[in-house]
């Protein structure tokens, strides 16, 4: 399998079939990652779209010192936000799946921990549910989130220090009424 690198080099040389095949390989990361802010799955397919058309037309400005994927999540968010601020929405973190499992009880109690999961994550302030969001389940680099929220190094490692606490303090107290 091609890196991104020589895919998008490939790319830029001419190869539409390496551009189709980075849009393969992000356009649904892309589109939970969007959807995260504008709430709607069609907006965010909409938005997803507009970054690769983005690529298409600019396809000489991408820094190789960047990784594409951090390249990619940086229009996102930017699509995102100019999208947020015409429509004056509220940013928050949606439903999202984690696991899926044959195993019928424990994918029960897989859904149930995810749910309060999800619960405790949409509680948290948006700035939080994306730092947790970009490094926790797409395991992403402290470098590559700086680049995406625009953030320094120290801020970006308070920002998922306190919402990792934050969210560990909200499932504590979920179990407690649980149980």
């Amino acid at each position: 399998m091609k890196s991104d690198k020589e895919l998008y080099e490939e790319f830029l040389l001419g190869d539409k079939n390496s551009f189709e095949e980075i849009v393969i390989r992000y356009k649904e990361k892309l589109v939970f990652f969007i959807k995260t802010y504008v709430k709607n799955i069609d907006t965010a397919e909409d938005l997803m779209q507009d970054v690769f058309v983005y690529i298409l037309i600019n396809r000489k400005e991408y820094d190789f010192k960047y990784s594409l994927k951090t390249y990619l999540y940086t229009i996102a968010k930017s699509r995102a936000f100019n999208y947020i601020k015409k429509e004056k929405r509220v940013v928050s973190l949606e439903d999202f799946e984690l696991v899926s499992d044959n195993d019928i009880e424990e994918q029960i109690f897989k859904r149930e921990e995810v749910r309060n999961l999800r619960k405790a994550i949409k509680k948290l302030k948006p700035e939080w549910q994306s730092a947790i969001y970009l490094t926790k389940i797409e395991g992403m680099s402290y470098k590559d989130v700086c680049k995406i929220l625009d953030k320094t190094l120290p801020q970006v490692k308070i920002l998922i220090h306190r919402a990792t606490r934050k969210l560990e303090e909200l499932l504590r107290k979920e179990r407690k009424y649980d149980i």
